[in-house]
């Protein structure tokens, strides 16, 4: 399961309407080798559901992860901060045992 607060749905809600051709799609989160800590959290709108892929519908908006991408980020909560001093999306994954500064990206 991956938890997503009002905060982010909310987020992910006004992004899809200022990004052309999304009306339909959702968010997909995919996992990526790279970053300072060896992987990538990666954002984006998408309207293909693959059958592999695992799919989470939380306060109106529906988040898509891959098989391989779930594995990293089971029991995750994805949440939004934002004001002055917000981060922006942010990532509170159990399975990561170190993050970098920005949030960003995480170890295993």
């Amino acid at each position: 399961m991956v938890q997503v607060t009002e905060s982010a749905a909310k987020q992910i809600l006004r992004l899809k309407t200022e990004t052309p051709n999304v009306e339909d799609g959702f968010l997909r989160v995919k996992i990526t080798p790279g970053g300072c800590s060896g992987m990538s959290y990666k954002l984006d709108f998408d309207s293909q559901v693959g059958s592999d892929d695992k799919v989470f519908e939380q306060h109106g908006t529906r988040v898509v992860i891959d098989k391989k991408s779930f594995l990293y980020v089971v029991g995750m909560t994805l949440d939004f901060e934002g004001g002055l001093n917000g981060k922006g999306f942010v990532f509170s994954n159990p399975n990561a045992s170190k993050t970098c500064g920005c949030g960003s990206s995480f170890g295993v």
